[in-house]
This record gives C-alpha cells, structure tokens and sequence, in this order.
C-alpha cells in the first residue's frame, strides 16, 4: 500500500471535507470540547457540507497550493494555503487519525506550504501539540488565541455617530484595501468578492469619512474598524440584523479585542469551547481592531 501526492481540484472538496471533518471530530474527542455539534449525525454532516461546499469550493479555486495524500485511491490528508499582496497563509491541514506521525504531513506541507518570499507567514491553528510543535519548527509562533462568542440575537439601540451604509465593493474597493493595508498589512480583493457573494457587507462611515467594514450573515465576519471603540456600535447593528431573522450571532474573536469582547460580556454572549492561535513567522497588523471570518479557516 503506497502513498500518493497529487495536486487537489475542486472535484476533491467533498472527500477533503470528510477528512476534515473526520480528524476534527477525532480532535474534539480528545481534547474535550464540541468541535461539530451532532457530527456523529448523517444528516448534520449532510447539512453542514450544503453549508460549508462553497467555501471549500473557493478554497479550492483561491489556493496557492492545494495537494492531497491518497491510499488506494482514497483521500487521506490535504493541505492548501493561499495567498494575498504578500501574505501567505495555511488555510488547512488535515491527516485522518491512523494515518499520522508516519511522514504524510511532512510531505504535504513541503508541498502546500512551502517557503516563498511573502512577507507575512500565517496560520490559524489548532490547541493540537504535534500540529503546534510542527508550525513552531517552520518558524511560527503564536500571537493570541481565538474564540467564538454567540448568542440568540435581539434588537440592541446603541447610539453612535457611525453612518452605516451597505457595502458595494466596485465602488469602495480601494477604502477596504486601505483599511486591510493599516489593520492587517495586506489588501485580498478576491476575497472580499467572494464574502459578497453570501454575506451582507456593510461599511461604516464618520465625517464622510469610511473607518471600517464588515460583513452580517448566517456566519459573519471579517469586520474592521480603524477605531475599536466603534466596535460596540457596530456588533449592535449587526446583532440587531440578525434579530430580524430570529437567528444566532456570533463572531470569531481575537482575544486581544477587548472592545468587541466587553460588547460579548455586557449583552450575556456564550463562549463556544472550542479554541485556536493565530501563528505567524513575525509579529504584524492591529488584531485588537479586527474580528475574523468565520468559521476561522482564514483571518
């Protein structure tokens, strides 16, 4: 039984998504925490896979790099990193429990992640030590952990002096690679046309002037205020949105937005168990003026 490698396409993201989901539920287990509420249901997988199949597609699509491991012509460990105005970042990295510790990811990040000449290495990681101990050799260490907080939505009246307008990209691009350039040290434009695509964007102006954006939907962020006092306003609003839909809000946080999180605990939010580290080859960006995508695959 040999190992192959091969460059993924977007035919794999369903097997690739299986082995994510595999691994992470095996992670969870371990680690004690929720990783895939009802993961071991057929049917949620099946609804979390409608829910999660265009991201994985456009990861697919988007990647610098994309390769798969195979046994026997099944899909057993991927990795993918992408890449932006000289960042790159690992988006995933995933080896079916039995399959690792035996080179296959050793051989996949060679291939997926390989040293270029960005300026910025990333990674959103896991609590896994091995995985850990692996990015701490390829030169990444750990800046903050993340968390999800949520909550039922409800109608919050904040006053604020924001102006909130919805987003439209072609004619406010260069304001949100102005704002990404200062807060997180590069520009993604292909990215934030794919957000649009299922997300409400929305940008927030004072003066006249734009100081941020975000983006309000069933999984929402990125959201991005050049001033973190403004983030009480802006979760309002967005919660307030949600509220209309009776749905959940939430959003995944760097521990070190003390803004955002104070908004969190005033209005009650949960904390979901589930933890991760955002790693880097050098410290860079405002984080503490910034909430992630979610789910957390990419800053």
């Amino acid at each position: 039984m040999t190992i192959t490698y091969r460059a993924g396409t977007i035919e794999d993201s369903h097997s690739v998504f299986q082995v994510f989901i595999r691994t992470i539920m095996e992670y969870g287990a371990r680690m004690n925490v929720m990783a895939v509420t009802g993961g071991d249901d057929p049917q949620v997988l099946e609804s979390l896979w409608k829910k999660r199949k265009p991201m994985f597609d456009y990861l697919a699509t988007a990647a610098a790099q994309f390769w798969v491991a195979e046994l026997d012509g099944e899909v057993i460990a991927y990795a993918r990193s992408i890449e932006h105005d000289g960042m790159q970042e690992l988006t995933e990295f995933f080896v079916l429990p039995g399959q690792q510790s035996g080179g296959v990811g050793g051989e996949l990040l060679s291939r997926a992640f390989p040293k270029t000449g960005a300026r910025y290495r990333t990674v959103i990681a896991t609590l896994d030590e091995r995985a850990l101990y692996r990015y701490m050799k390829m030169g990444m260490y750990g800046r903050f952990p993340f968390k999800y907080f949520f909550r039922k939505a409800e109608r919050v009246d904040l006053k604020t002096d924001l102006k909130i307008e919805p987003l439209q990209l072609e004619l406010y691009m260069q304001d949100i690679n102005r704002i990404d350039q200062e807060l997180i040290n590069y520009t993604r434009e292909g990215l934030h046309r794919w957000i649009m695509t299922s997300r409400d964007g929305f940008i927030y102006k004072r003066k006249g002037e734009i100081v941020g954006y975000g983006y309000v939907g069933s999984s929402s962020g990125p959201f991005a205020l050049l001033d973190e006092n403004d983030f009480p306003a802006v979760l309002a609003h967005a919660e307030s949105l949600m509220a209309e839909g009776e749905a959940d809000f939430g959003a995944q946080t760097p521990l070190i937005n003390t803004k955002a999180i104070r908004y969190f605990i005033q209005r009650k939010y949960q904390i979901d168990s589930f933890s991760a580290i955002f790693m880097s080859n050098v410290p860079f960006g405002k984080f503490e003026n910034y909430l992630c995508f979610s789910p957390e695959f990419f800053m």
